[in-house]
């Protein structure tokens, strides 16, 4: 797959498919790519991929991401079928929950994404999350697929959210929409963002609420990262959004999850994910404190 892959990119045409290493990644294979002295990452795009991804969209988060030095240098995009190359960025630690225990790596990653959502530029798309949880559940009827239990009753349990959101928008900034610990990329002095499939434009507090709940922040943590955002102390309706945001999360990464099982993805137990997922958003949308966030929206 790799050897076709570097036949469609002229400037890596000739480089020998046998420098490949395979890197990370549960939807793309990502390989790492020495030629000529030089080292990239080349992304081919996952089976199934182009049934929830907009290519087109993505060229473009990844190209203004790359121009603002918030992403890897972008340097090759097929919008076809999403066939990238990046340079690999040297001396860069791949984050994880672990590692983000240290706070001042958390206030980098909140320096990273303020840079993002600040950078006077907008994406092609909207993220419109709603809409996309429905579009998902569409997807998965038509598949007939299997839903964790109890889904539908959860979700209408959010209903509140929902409209507490929509009746209640802030201004829409470019956002990572998908900001796995995985995806940040620290050289120490700064870090690095990369991967743009979801990238939209949102609500800023979805990428901090998605973040916190992907590293398992602790109140520590979420306190550190809203300070280190804001640069002072977070609004209430901040602070409300980012916690209402970690449950919406959950609920559609669950959904994603189920996709990739009935896509047959081999890379991970994806029905264990989605159900632990779905798990954890329900704990938090069923809590007594739950009224109180969504009022504090409104």
């Amino acid at each position: 797959m790799i050897e076709s892959a570097l036949r469609r990119i002229l400037f890596l045409a000739d480089a020998d498919p046998a420098t490949a290493r395979r890197l990370g990644g549960l939807t793309n294979l990502n390989y790492l790519v020495t030629h000529n002295g030089e080292r990239f990452v080349v992304r081919v795009p996952g089976e199934g991929t182009h049934e929830y991804i907009d290519r087109r969209a993505e060229a473009t988060a990844a190209r203004v991401a790359s121009e603002a030095g918030v992403n890897a240098e972008l340097l090759f995009f097929d919008d076809t079928d999403g066939l990238m190359v990046t340079r690999f960025i040297d001396g860069a630690t791949t984050m994880d929950g672990a590692r983000f225990v240290a706070l001042d790596a958390v206030a980098r990653a909140a320096d990273v994404l303020r840079r993002l959502h600040q950078g006077g530029r907008q994406f092609a798309t909207d993220f419109r999350l709603f809409p996309i949880l429905d579009e998902y559940k569409n997807l998965l009827a038509v598949k007939r697929a299997r839903m964790p239990d109890g889904f539908d009753d959860v979700q209408a349990a959010a209903e509140s959210a929902r409209v507490a959101l929509v009746t209640h928008p802030v201004g829409l900034v470019a956002c990572h929409c998908d900001p796995l610990c995985e995806n940040f990329l620290d050289v120490g002095s700064q870090m690095f963002l990369i991967d743009y499939e979801y990238a939209a434009n949102n609500d800023p507090m979805w990428d901090l609420g998605d973040l916190s709940i992907e590293g398992g922040f602790s109140a520590d943590q979420d306190a550190v990262l809203l300070r280190a955002y804001f640069g002072t102390a977070p609004t209430d309706d901040a602070v409300a959004r980012m916690v209402v945001y970690k449950a919406m999360a959950d609920l559609l990464w669950s959904l994603w999850g189920v996709v990739q099982h009935v896509n047959a993805n081999p890379v991970d137990d994806f029905w264990a994910y989605a159900v632990n997922r779905f798990e954890r958003g329900r704990s938090l949308i069923e809590s007594p404190s739950w009224n109180d966030l969504v009022a504090a929206i409104r």
